[in-house]
């Protein structure tokens, strides 16, 4: 009976793990790798851990296996993430990253906002929570690009 539970508990990770989001949190680093693979960015401004729409964007749109398969080729994912809780404190290189990228796409603190950006940095829309589904929330991104 341990080995099942124990093989279904592998199963388990195995499968949530090949459906995770590859998120970046270096926005160099995000911007070259768009550049490398000539994508645009997807910059999401959220509070992991105190702001429900952010919590809700996460489980509903970025986490679905649908949404994953749409932007794996797409999108180059940026997290700039603004946790509450001192368990969740990011370090301080990360703090002041996602300060500065505040100052620059998100000057209203709006949270969560989804920032579609080229690989340059440019701006090409802003979003935020809406309840619909993976797909569709994918075409709204696409549409930014045109």
């Amino acid at each position: 009976m341990k080995k099942y539970i124990f093989l279904g508990l592998i199963f388990s990770a195995l499968s949530f793990h090949g459906f995770s989001q590859n998120w970046v949190t270096n926005f160099s680093e995000a911007k070259q790798l768009a550049s490398d693979k000539n994508q645009n960015i997807i910059l999401v401004f959220q509070g992991s851990d105190w702001c429900a729409p952010c919590i809700k964007l996460d489980k509903e749109i970025w986490s679905t296996e649908a949404f994953i398969k749409l932007s794996k080729n797409h999108f180059i994912m940026l997290k700039a993430d603004f946790p509450r809780k001192k368990a969740n404190k990011l370090s301080k290189e990360l703090t002041e990253q996602n300060g500065k990228l505040a100052e620059a796409y998100n000057p209203q603190g709006y949270f969560p906002l989804v920032v579609v950006l080229d690989k340059n940095g440019k701006v090409l829309g802003k979003t935020g929570y809406e309840k619909t589904t993976p797909n569709d929330y994918f075409t709204k991104l696409i549409a930014f690009e045109h």
